[in-house]
C-alpha cells in the first residue's frame, strides 16, 4: 500500500500550482496578482490532497479536473479581459507538465509520475524542475509569438495624491526610458481620463494637448510641471505631470513618483491605462 504524506503532498502541489498559474499569466499578458495566484494555487493543492481520501474517489472525474481547474483560474485572473487567454495558458502549461512527467517516467527516470492524476509526493524535484523548464519553453514558443506584449507584462497599479486613489492597470515596459530630470527616476504614465479621480480640477483631452497654457493657468500649483519627452514622430514634446504621493505598482510602493498624464489612450484595445518604465535610477 502507498504512503501518502498530506503536508508534503500539499506543498509540492501548492509551488507546482502557482508557478504553473504564474507562467500562464507572464505568457497570457494577464494582470498579475500574486496573492490571488497563491489562493488559486491552495486550492489545487487542497484538490490533490482530497483525491487520496477515502470515498472521494469520484474526484479524479474529467469533469471535476476541469472544474476545479476552472475554479482556479478564476481566482488567479479574476474575471479580466484575458480571463480566457490565461485559462488555455494554465492549461496547455499543466498538460505540457504532465506529458512532460510522463515522458520521463517511460524513460526510465526514478521518483517521477502522477497518481490520481496529480503529483506523486515521492517525485524527484530535480527531475521535475526539469520537466518544468522544458514544458514551460515550449509553451512559450507557442504562446509567445501571439502575445500582445513579449517580455512585457500588466500589474495593477494603485495611485494616491491628497488621500485620493485610482487603481489602474499598468504596463511594465522595460522599453520607456522616460524618466523625471529632478530625480533621474522613472515617470508613471497614466491616461489623463484615468487620473481624473486624482485631480481637484480634472483636465479634458484639449487642455492636457496644450500642457503649456494649462499650467499656465494653474496659479503655481507646485505638484504640477512640464515634461519633455520623445517618441516615434516627435523630437521634442511636452506632457503634463503631477507629483503623487505614492503609487503602489504590482504590490512595491514608490514615494514621490511623477505621473504624466497622456491626452490620448495608451492601448488601441484598453488593456492598460498607464506604463511604467524602470521606477529606480
Amino acid at each position: 500500500m502507498t504512503v501518502v504524506y498530506i503536508d508534503s503532498l500539499f506543498l509540492l502541489n501548492l509551488i507546482v500550482d502557482y508557478l504553473l498559474l504564474l507562467g500562464a499569466a507572464r505568457l497570457s499578458g494577464a494582470v498579475l496578482c500574486r496573492p490571488r495566484l497563491a489562493l488559486g494555487a491552495a486550492l489545487g493543492a487542497a484538490y490533490a490532497c482530497a483525491v487520496f481520501l477515502p470515498g472521494l474517489g469520484f474526484l479524479t472525474h474529467p469533469a471535476v479536473e476541469l472544474a476545479v481547474a476552472v475554479a482556479m483560474a478564476l481566482i488567479a485572473y479574476g474575471g479580466g479581459r484575458r480571463l480566457l487567454r490565461s485559462f488555455l495558458a494554465f492549461l496547455a502549461l499543466s498538460c505540457a507538465l504532465g506529458g512532460g512527467v510522463l515522458a520521463l517516467s517511460l524513460l526510465g527516470a526514478r521518483g517521477v509520475g502522477l497518481e490520481r492524476g496529480v503529483l506523486s509526493p515521492h517525485v524527484d524535484l530535480g527531475v521535475l524542475l526539469l520537466a518544468s523548464a522544458g514544458c514551460y519553453a515550449a509553451a512559450s514558443l507557442v504562446f509567445r509569438r501571439s502575445a500582445g506584449h513579449g517580455s512585457r507584462e500588466l500589474v495593477e497599479a494603485v495611485l494616491t495624491l491628497e488621500g485620493r486613489q485610482v487603481t489602474v492597470t499598468a504596463l511594465l515596459d522595460t522599453g520607456n526610458t522616460l524618466t523625471d530630470p529632478a530625480t533621474g527616476r522613472g515617470v508613471l504614465v497614466v491616461e489623463g481620463e484615468k487620473a481624473a479621480p486624482l485631480l481637484d480640477r480634472p483636465f479634458g483631452e484639449a487642455q492636457l494637448r496644450d500642457p503649456v497654457g494649462t499650467l499656465s493657468r494653474m496659479e503655481g500649483d507646485g505638484r504640477f510641471r512640464l515634461l519633455p519627452y520623445q517618441a516615434v514622430g516627435v523630437e521634442c514634446g511636452l506632457l503634463l505631470a503631477v507629483r503623487l504621493d505614492e503609487a503602489r505598482i504590482g504590490g512595491r510602493k514608490y514615494q514621490g513618483v511623477l505621473a504624466a498624464l497622456s491626452p490620448t489612450r495608451l492601448s488601441d484595445g484598453g488593456t492598460y491605462s498607464a506604463l511604467v518604465g524602470a521606477m529606480e535610477s
